[in-house]
């Protein structure tokens, strides 16, 4: 079965074309700066190695995805020769509220919440709703899977998704922790509890999926019991540009000393801040690590910050499952950042975490043990695969 999985961001679209029994992956590709000038897309067909850049106006989703089909349909570097190949259609949704606790096949009414849930997630929802009406009307006869970046945390308990604040605002409004990177969350979890000599529902993982967005996550018996990302991907740890949790009296204090209205605060605290507002150098962490190799006050402060707000989340969260048996490092960050990774560990070690730094030092975007043999806690580097673990759930669903 060749499933199509499209991952509809506010001004992308990512896509890949997977082959769903070898797993193999036939085309990739992403159109960027969607509705804006100098838009492009660029295409790969790893099969054959070749890749194209275009740049070509993309005023919509609609637009875009017409693209991709051109893409995969091209005579010279694409991987069908017509739409009837594909099989099925898979998308990421970033919000399903309390809608959705697993990924679901399109009909009308999973539609409407999807639209209903647009503001919890204004910039990602409608623009994933315009991907799903776009490849409806290319392919009519296609069945079409979603799968929510929350669905995976619909599993936690009342104690950890609900905010202190009046009742009528969850009853009313649906305000609570949500989080957020469920798909990766939950691959990776599912890899994890594979190199634990225990049956699943016993285990404990915790899942740092660190990028220019991050999130750590609690996993007790492959389900997820708590995570740091809350009604929105704000709250939780340092990001790139996001400033993670604070006081909440810090948006009117700013809002009242700047003479800004919520709404200007909370975009400096989205877009403006974490790494990048910490150090006004950048918001990736490789320019920070460079800027702390060489003693750049800022620099130092944040990294610092970055991997101390994360030791954090590992400790609370070894607490609230009363222990954990594997740690797990993901994404980008996660996944290649190996200084990172020591600095976080180096705060574990009363967890009776022993690192091989060998090991650590020499791993990049491979998954790896880092833990020696006496470590009483593994440690794993995991290579997350939302598009996979989209075209699992599509095929599981059909």
């Amino acid at each position: 079965m060749k499933v199509l999985v499209i991952n509809c961001g506010s001004s992308s679209l990512k896509y890949q074309l997977i082959d769903s029994e070898s797993e193999e992956v036939l085309a990739k590709g992403i159109c960027e700066r969607i509705g804006i000038e100098h838009s492009c897309i660029k295409a790969k067909n790893p099969v054959l190695g070749k890749e194209v850049k275009t740049e070509i106006d993309m005023p919509d989703h609609g637009v875009a995805l017409k693209q991709v089909i051109d893409a995969l349909l091209n005579p010279e570097f694409g991987a069908i020769s017509s739409l009837d190949e594909i099989d099925a259609v898979g998308h990421r949704v970033v919000h399903g509220g309390e809608f959705f606790n697993s990924s679901v096949l399109v009909n009308d009414e999973v539609m409407k919440k999807i639209d209903a849930c647009s503001d919890l997630a204004p910039l990602h929802n409608p623009a994933n709703v315009l991907g799903i009406k776009a490849c409806q009307e290319l392919m009519p006869n296609v069945p079409q899977a979603v799968t929510f970046d929350t669905a995976f945390h619909q599993t936690m308990p009342s104690k950890a998704y609900l905010y202190g604040i009046p009742t009528k605002y969850y009853t009313d409004y649906k305000i609570r922790r949500y989080g957020f990177h469920g798909t990766s969350h939950s691959y990776v979890s599912k890899e994890a509890v594979k190199h634990i000599d225990k049956a699943v529902e016993d285990t404990k993982v915790i899942v740092c999926h660190l990028g220019g967005g991050a999130s750590v996550t609690a996993v007790k018996g492959g389900k997820s019991v708590d995570t740091s990302m809350g009604l929105t991907p704000l709250e939780g740890m340092i990001m790139g540009t996001r400033s993670g949790s604070l006081d909440p009296a810090v948006v009117q204090f700013i809002a009242d000393k700047e003479n800004l209205s919520v709404d200007e605060v909370l975009t400096i605290l989205n877009k403006k801040s974490g790494l990048e507002g910490m150090t006004d150098v950048s918001s990736d962490m490789r320019d920070i690590d460079a800027g702390y190799k060489n003693g750049d006050p800022r620099c130092v402060e944040a990294f610092e910050s970055f991997c101390y707000s994360c030791a954090k989340l590992v400790g609370a969260y070894a607490a609230s499952m009363n222990g954990v048996d594997l740690i797990a490092f993901t994404a980008g960050i996660g996944e290649n950042d190996n200084l990172v990774r020591e600095h976080i560990l180096n705060y574990l070690t009363y967890l009776g975490v022993e690192i091989n730094p060998e090991v650590n030092a020499a791993t990049h975007g491979v998954e790896a043990e880092l833990s020696t043999a006496d470590s009483k806690v593994k440690v794993y580097v995991i290579p997350t695969n939302e598009e996979l673990a989209i075209c699992r759930e599509t095929v599981a669903l059909l």
